[in-house]
């Protein structure tokens, strides 16, 4: 019978010889080799149980904004001269028509420096000949900039900012721009104050796109039903519009889904009597990403098997748009 040699290396560098018979090195060397290749077995997928129950869900598109008025408008006398007296400061509400401060014109501050050198009286009387000129609110608001001081001159900037209210304006990208429309619902955190969400609702769309860092973008207003105290304009602010949203609809985890074997979606719901497991096509409506409603296929409260290592199936946000109860004729 033939024989083979194995050569081991063995520590300190000593070389040792085995002699085999021919079947028994074949079997070693086969048994190195399913050894180095198979590794350890591979252990079967781990699920957990989870209900299909009812909830509301709610999608919702993002976008970075700014505080800053909707309407800012400037206040500039009708004439060059000097301020006498402000009337209001930054933060005030002002009707339409109100007067926020005196303008002095250039010949008639002229005339009141002149009239002091002769006395009072003859500065009540050029005071009363002579009178200065109102500075006034032009619509409601708040003064938001207040810019001179009196005795100052008219030359220069306008002495006062106001604006009518303070929206948030975000941009959204242009391919969510078809979810997007006046009058859903959203809400307005604030970089300032992270804790404080805001009720608000898209109050205009743009018409018109703008460039930013190559991204084709949309503006958006949006208005604040119930805005604090503390709002500011310039603030940065995260808008939250909700684009479609549901109540009571049955839930089940995204991971839950699995490609079927004949295109659509299926789940894996667990037997009540120790039966296998059925795997079960099922009807999608809206999805967030993390919850998916199921509209058919499902009863409440059946237990659903779950891969711990799964993640969403790559046709679930397909099947999920926020557009397929309308495609289907459902509203």
């Amino acid at each position: 019978m033939a024989l083979a040699r194995l050569t081991f290396i063995a520590p300190r560098r000593r070389r040792r010889t085995l002699w085999l018979t021919g079947g028994a090195a074949i079997l070693v060397v086969l048994g190195i080799g399913i050894w180095r290749f198979s590794g350890k077995p591979k252990a079967g997928p781990e699920y957990r149980d989870v209900p299909a129950t009812f909830g509301d869900l709610k999608i919702l598109i993002s976008a970075a904004g700014d505080v800053c008025p909707q309407n800012r408008i400037e206040l500039k006398p009708p004439l060059s001269g000097r301020i006498d007296s402000i009337l209001v400061r930054e933060g005030d509400e002002i009707k339409k028509g109100q007067v926020l401060a005196w303008i002095s014109s250039t010949d008639r501050a002229s005339l009141l420096d002149a009239a002091r050198a002769k006395g009072p009286d003859e500065v009540a009387r050029w005071e009363d000949a002579y009178k200065p000129t109102p500075l006034v609110a032009p619509l409601p608001g708040f003064i938001i900039a207040r810019r001179a001081e009196p005795g100052q001159s008219t030359g220069g900037e306008a002495p006062l900012v106001m604006a009518d209210r303070l929206i948030v304006k975000a941009q959204v990208d242009e391919t969510d721009l078809r979810k997007v429309k006046v009058g859903l619902p959203a809400e307005v955190a604030l970089d300032a104050y992270p804790d404080v969400k805001l009720a608000a609702r898209v109050d205009h769309v743009a018409y018109e796109s703008r460039s930013v860092n190559n991204v084709t973008v949309y503006d958006i207003e949006v208005e604040m039903l119930d805005p604090p105290a503390v709002l500011r304009s310039g603030m940065t602010a995260t808008v939250s519009v909700a684009v479609a949203q549901r109540k009571r609809v049955l839930l089940v985890p995204a991971e839950a889904l699995s490609e079927g074997e004949r295109g659509g979606l299926t789940v894996l719901v667990k037997s009540r009597k120790g039966a296998p497991a059925e795997k079960r096509r099922v009807e999608l409506g809206l999805s967030d990403g993390a919850q998916v409603e199921v509209t058919k296929g499902l009863k409440p409260g059946e237990i659903l098997l779950v891969n711990v290592h799964g993640v969403p199936p790559t046709s679930l946000a397909q099947a999920t748009s926020p557009f397929a109860f309308k495609m289907r004729g459902r509203h």
